[in-house]
């Protein structure tokens, strides 16, 4: 997990409706997000401030503070908006603490004398900056390490002990869930598992498939053939690959084929299996986007809420970027809040390219 980048993708940038409904709400979730000066009054707030609410035609937005600054408004001496960047860079140096002491054991207590901040007010202002709470963070943190240990080349147990896992029923039990497979299976990188792939010159480009006898594990667009297959070797670096026959494997000819004309034709979405390989969080992500239909969009955080998760839009965006299967898994129907397209692994044009094909097709139906 990298602090620097948390911080500068802190949120993401709220609807109008929203800013105001959390102006209305106090809502301290959205502090960071954007700060809100009154007119009339010539202050800037954070939106959990306790002040006298003011008319929604009073009120001025701004997405950072130095623009609320710029524009003549100053800090309100009761929410004190001035000392959120502070508080910010304590949390960014907190989490570098955590992950360089990952498997050392790390208490809120001690973490708060850190801060210089009380227990209850760190464990907020580390879950508003990073969406997870400090414990949450050190998990993940102490997880990468045991992936890379695998990686690596350590056996199971050498990568439990070396992580700061306590014993290997601990990482069995919740680790593997996380994992989205057995650690032993993690370590083997899918040796002796038989992929097959099948390529072919998309409507949107040079398009790469590959499956498993579960069903597509691998759909993305790229420039060329070779970086395609250099993406589908670094997921499963201890594969076996075989181009496509049609005989020995999944028929992935025919599947390629039903993409392309989904994407170029419009013809309905090919319904194939699927090897879904990822963290308990990013399959939870996936499966809702399957239920996502044709020309329909949602936000970020309407995704996170829709699967009960709802300060989670970071983590719903890091799932939607993690999607190895495009198209198949529709990322590129959910978008930013301000209806913005967001992020796509495969270029926004080729995002562009899907969601107006499917609202044309939507559209003559």
């Amino acid at each position: 997990m990298n602090p620097q980048s948390n911080r500068q993708c802190r949120h993401r940038v709220p609807s109008s409706d929203e800013m105001l409904e959390a102006i209305s709400s106090r809502d301290g979730s959205y502090d960071g997000a954007f700060f809100y000066g009154v007119v009339t009054t010539g202050v800037f707030c954070k939106p959990s401030c306790s002040s006298r609410p003011a008319k929604p035609e009073n009120i001025r937005i701004f997405l950072d503070l130095e623009s609320a600054i710029n524009a003549d408004f100053r800090a309100c001496k009761r929410c004190r908006p001035e000392c959120l960047e502070r508080e910010l860079e304590r949390m960014v140096e907190v989490a570098r603490h955590i992950e360089t002491h990952a498997d050392d054991r790390l208490t809120l207590a001690d973490l708060s004398k850190m801060a210089n901040l009380s227990p209850s007010r760190l464990q907020k202002a580390f879950k508003s900056a990073f969406g997870v709470t400090p414990k949450e963070y050190q998990d993940a943190s102490r997880l990468e390490r045991y992936k890379n240990a695998l990686k690596k080349g350590e056996t199971v147990t050498e990568a439990i002990y070396s992580s700061g896992y306590s014993s290997p029923s601990r990482v069995y039990g919740e680790v593997s869930r996380t994992m989205g497979m057995t650690p032993a299976a993690y370590r083997e990188g899918g040796t002796k598992e038989q992929i097959f792939y099948a390529f072919c010159d998309s409507t949107l480009g040079p398009l790469l498939m590959a499956a498993t006898q579960r069903g597509v594990c691998f759909a993305q667009f790229g420039e060329s053939l070779e970086e395609l297959l250099g993406q589908m070797k670094a997921e499963f670096p201890k594969a076996k690959f075989s181009e496509s026959t049609c005989t020995a494997g999944p028929d992935l000819d025919r599947w390629i084929q039903a993409l392309d004309e989904h994407v170029g034709s419009h013809a309905p979405r090919p319904d194939l299996p699927l090897d879904l390989r990822g963290t308990a969080f990013q399959l939870k992500v996936w499966r809702f986007l399957l239920s996502v239909k044709e020309g329909d969009v949602l936000s970020y955080g309407e995704l996170a809420k829709e699967i009960d998760e709802p300060k989670a839009f970071r983590a719903v965006a890091s799932a939607c970027g993690a999607n190895r299967i495009g198209v198949l898994i529709p990322c590129h129907r959910v978008l930013r809040g301000n209806g913005d397209l967001g992020g796509y692994r495969w270029g926004l044009d080729r995002k562009r390219v899907l969601l107006d094909g499917e609202r044309a097709n939507r559209a003559t139906k």
